[in-house]
C-alpha cells in the first residue's frame, strides 16, 4: 500500500495527483467516460488507498470554486505541475473529468488486482520508502560517498525512523512477490532509484532479502 502523504502545501494531494500527469508529458489524456494512463496509474494507487482520492476530491472541489486564476490561490497553484489540456478543453475541463472518474471510484471501489507499477511515478508512489532507500543511498555517487554496501544500509538505519523501516520492509515484501523476474526486478529497482548494481557476486533478488533480514533485526533490537 503506498503512503499517504502527509499536507506539503494546500494541494498537496492535487499535486501528487498531477505529477502523474507531468510522467506522461504533462498532458491529459482523460474522456469523461474512460480515464487516460496517467490517471489510470492514480487510481490504481487510490484503490489501495481510499483516503487519497476523497483528500484529491476535496482539493479539487475547492480548486475549482475558488477559481484557478483567483489571487487568493495564486501562489498555491504556482506549485502545481504545468498540465497542457488537448484543444477544446480547459484546465478547469479537465480537472472536472478527474472528479468524475475519482468519485466514481471512491462510490463503486473496484478490489485491486496485484500487479506491478507501470511508469515511474506509479512504483514511486507504491513503493515510498523503497524508493527513498535507493534513490538516496544507491545513486550514481554511491561509491563516492560509501565503502561497502552495508555501510550504506546502516547509514540509512541511522537516519530512518520505525515507521520508515517498518514501511521498507513491506515494500520490500511486496516488491518481491509480484516481480517475479530478475529482469522484472532490476527494471523495478531502477525506476526506484538505483544506479548500481548489487553486490558482486549477490543477485538482486537475494541482496533486497539480506536488506530486509538487516531492517527486520534492526526493529526487533
Amino acid at each position: 500500500m503506498s503512503s499517504f502523504p502527509g499536507p506539503g502545501f494546500r494541494f498537496y494531494e492535487v499535486q501528487d495527483l498531477l505529477a502523474a500527469y507531468a510522467a506522461q508529458d504533462y498532458t491529459f489524456s482523460d474522456s469523461p467516460e474512460a480515464p487516460g494512463a496517467a490517471l489510470s496509474a492514480y487510481l490504481r494507487i487510490t484503490s489501495e488507498d481510499p483516503r487519497r482520492a476523497a483528500t484529491a476530491v476535496q482539493q479539487l472541489d475547492e480548486l475549482l470554486q475558488t477559481g484557478l486564476g483567483s489571487s487568493e490561490i495564486a501562489d498555491d497553484v504556482e506549485l502545481l505541475p504545468k498540465i497542457v489540456p488537448p484543444s477544446g478543453r480547459s484546465v478547469e475541463d479537465c480537472l472536472r473529468i478527474i472528479r468524475g472518474h475519482l468519485l466514481r471510484q471512491i462510490e463503486n471501489p473496484v478490489p485491486t488486482v496485484q500487479s506491478l507499477p507501470i511508469g515511474k511515478w506509479e512504483y514511486q508512489a507504491r513503493f515510498p520508502e523503497l524508493n527513498q532507500f535507493l534513490g538516496a543511498y544507491f545513486h550514481q555517487d554511491f561509491f563516492e560517498e560509501y565503502t561497502s554496501y552495508g555501510d550504506a544500509v546502516d547509514d540509512y538505519l541511522t537516519g530512518a525512523s520505525a515507521s520508515d523501516r517498518d514501511q521498507l520492509v513491506r515494500d520490500i515484501s511486496d516488491l518481491l512477490s509480484l516481480a517475479t523476474t530478475d529482469r522484472e526486478l532490476k527494471q523495478a529497482t531502477s525506476s526506484l532509484g538505483m544506479d548500481v548494481s548489487p553486490p558482486s557476486g549477490t543477485g538482486i533478488r537475494p541482496w533486497l532479502r539480506n536488506v530486509q533480514d538487516a531492517v527486520s533485526r534492526h526493529q526487533g533490537q
